[in-house]
């Protein structure tokens, strides 16, 4: 695609090498992370029974799902590299595309690095906790920021070195976690101790409304990610063919290992005992096998983690060089390295954020009212797709979305009503996300006059 350079004017360009399986491994990679290793717990202290958990998450996965098959025809009609940014810019405003570039930049991908790493450590540390009991907490917790900068450090020079190792790492990694969750799944079920008799299946109503919006917030979190390939389109073969399959074919893939291990939980533990406990997973485990896969599964689950984050350091900067392409980003980021034929600069700047902000701490409260900002963007893109189809923006290369319009609204209607739940449950953090989008709009005008003025 055509290139604004600052420096040469020469074409900036990423090759097409990409294929399903690895943008279906991208979608899967950033949908399974920390959210379905801890939240079921913390669902099961707000809602009556694990039907009712259960039904959580199978309504986040038709969410995403939907969302899903509206962003192959997003995709398809415009298959450029950088996501929501071109879909924004081309259906509403270019500002509008700029801001969900600028919240990707300050945290949207550099924090989940940081937070998967430091995530990915704290789990490896908790299965070799045996061997490092004569470690203080101030040391081990040293220990694990170097640790996890290292990891940064290791996975961005992996895909600084081209998509052809960047993929395979990643595929293997994707496939390494797929094992390690359905896996673990399927044998607790098969072989572990428990008792159907767990589950809960009382469906009464008798909880707030808040309550189950609060639950839906952190199925949502878990499922975060279904869009992913749609941010490296620009670097796929086919994209017409291979868009719609990885978005839902991936989706899928994520919604059927979330409710096999789900079923695995309560299968393996009473309903009252796993309310409001964070390390559900390990506790589902160690009842189902014995206390000897305490150790095991966090070494598990700290390799399973190193997948999202080499798919955030593989999607982030494809984000940016579409910004620098259109003089909207730092001209850096426009780069292409002439033999790996990846966007190098911006994967290191980003790896080096990352890192700053594992030295800096906690991430915790910074990437709830995060999330609250990024789902701002695919809620507008999707509503953006009545404009596309209105306009026939892409109308000979769209894969056009089954069910419309009825798909879309669903989307939009189910998303919408969890932001306002966000809102009423945190709104602190909300506002907090809403100022940090917003700031974007002054940066994006000034960034406008300094262009106009060195034309």
């Amino acid at each position: 695609m055509p290139a604004i350079d600052n420096n040469n004017n020469k074409e900036a360009h990423i090759s097409r090498k990409l294929g399903v399986i690895t943008a279906t491994s991208i979608v899967v990679a950033n949908m399974v992370g920390a959210g379905i290793f801890t939240t079921s717990g913390i669902m099961a202290a707000n809602l009556p029974s694990s039907t009712w958990v259960l039904l959580c998450w199978l309504l986040g996965g038709f969410i995403a799902v939907s969302g899903a098959l509206c962003y192959a025809e997003l995709a398809t009609r415009m298959p450029e590299e950088g996501g929501e940014y071109i879909y924004l810019k081309q259906l509403y405003h270019p500002v509008i595309g700029f801001l969900t570039g600028w919240t990707s930049f300050l945290v949207g991908f550099s924090a989940p690095i940081a937070a998967s790493a430091l995530g990915s450590v704290a789990y490896i540390s908790a299965g070799l906790s045996s061997g490092l009991d004569y470690i203080d907490a101030s040391q081990l917790n040293l220990y694990q920021k170097i640790a996890a900068i290292g990891i940064i450090f290791v996975f961005t020079i992996i895909h600084y070195l081209g998509l052809k190792v960047g993929a395979l790492v990643q595929n293997l990694l994707t496939a390494i976690k797929i094992i390690i969750v359905f896996g673990l799944a399927s044998l607790g079920i098969a072989f572990g101790s428990g008792d159907w008799s767990h589950f809960s299946y009382e469906i009464s109503s008798d909880f707030g409304g808040m309550a189950f919006g609060t639950a839906m917030m952190l199925v949502m979190f878990s499922y975060s990610g279904w869009n992913a390939s749609a941010y490296i389109a620009g670097e796929l073969k086919e994209p017409r063919k291979t868009l719609p399959i990885s978005l839902v074919l991936g989706t899928a893939i994520v919604m059927i290992i979330y409710l096999a291990i789900n079923i695995f939980i309560f299968y393996a533990a009473p309903y009252d005992q796993l309310k409001g406990v964070i390390t559900v997973v390990e506790l589902a485990a160690v009842n189902s096998f014995g206390e000897w896969m305490s150790n095991t599964l966090g070494l598990l689950i700290g390799i399973a983690l190193l997948s999202s984050l080499s798919a955030f350091i593989l999607i982030g900067p494809r984000v940016y060089f579409a910004m620098a392409l259109d003089r909207l980003f730092f001209p850096f980021a426009a780069k292409v390295h002439p033999k790996f034929e990846v966007p190098g600069r911006s994967i290191i700047i980003q790896g080096t954020i990352a890192i700053l902000m594992v030295i800096i701490g906690s991430f915790e409260q910074l990437l709830i009212y995060i999330g609250f900002a990024l789902g701002i963007f695919p809620w507008l893109a999707i509503a953006g797709l009545f404009i596309a189809r209105k306009q026939h923006i892409g109308d000979e290369s769209a894969v056009k979305v089954w069910g419309y319009p009825y798909v879309p609204i669903f989307f939009l209607t189910c998303s919408l009503v969890l932001m306002i739940i966000a809102y009423s449950n945190r709104p602190l953090e909300s506002s907090a996300a809403i100022v940090t989008v917003l700031l974007g709009v002054p940066f994006y005008f000034i960034w406008i006059v300094g262009i106009a003025k060195n034309r």
